[in-house]
């Protein structure tokens, strides 16, 4: 793997040892980063399911302020720092060792009811790769990034998925999750991307009679 663009360009990147990892390919993302260029200077970012971390430190490289980086994996996660050391980054990034959905509920405790988080909880930009198969995986934490852990999304953030792409469509993954909206679809060989973002919710007052 190698880092495709800005700061770090041209940079190879350390993979996880063994099969239980499968990194987002070169091609895939700078799909996903071609899309994401508007958006991507000064941006938070958090990367879900890291593995090695290529799309945050790519994000980093390419202007990003901030990323987030939540893996479980051991091998993944020596990897992922394996990289950032290799590239001298030193700071503007967290790692949080442990399952998504359990980091998604601890920080959305700490955020508190209707207070915003601080720099390092609010994102604009989250991307997500969980195992192709694991079904139960997508659909617990976009339904948590679509509920009540949206607080975590500044107004205006992209929320993209990374999943099976056979046969062009979404596949096992809905057109909604809460307030999180599908509104795009890309598809690349055997890997696709969704995009989501937040839906407005209209709130209907109450009006005395």
């Amino acid at each position: 793997m190698r880092i495709i663009a800005g700061q770090f360009r041209s940079r190879t990147l350390q993979a996880p040892a063994g099969l239980v990892t499968r990194p987002t390919s070169d091609r895939l993302r700078e799909t996903l980063f071609n899309v994401l260029a508007p958006r991507i200077q000064g941006a938070a970012f958090l990367d879900l399911y890291a593995g090695s971390g290529a799309v945050g430190i790519e994000a980093l490289s390419r202007g990003a302020d901030y990323a987030v980086f939540v893996e479980k994996a051991p091998t993944a996660l020596a990897a992922l720092r394996a990289n950032l050391a290799s590239l001298g980054v030193t700071e503007g990034f967290r790692i949080h060792p442990g399952k998504v959905g359990g980091w998604l509920r601890k920080a959305e405790k700490q955020v508190g009811a209707g207070a915003r988080p601080d720099p390092s909880q609010a994102f604009d930009l989250v991307f997500l790769d969980p195992p192709y198969e694991a079904a139960d995986e997508y659909a617990a934490t976009l339904g948590l990034l679509g509920g009540a852990a949206g607080m975590l999304l500044n107004p205006g953030a992209l929320v993209i998925a990374e999943h099976r792409g056979k046969g062009g469509s979404r596949g096992q993954l809905e057109e909604r999750y809460g307030a999180l909206e599908h509104t795009r679809l890309l598809v690349q060989g055997d890997a696709a991307l969704s995009f989501y973002t937040v839906r407005e919710i209209a709130v209907q007052e109450s009006v005395p009679e």
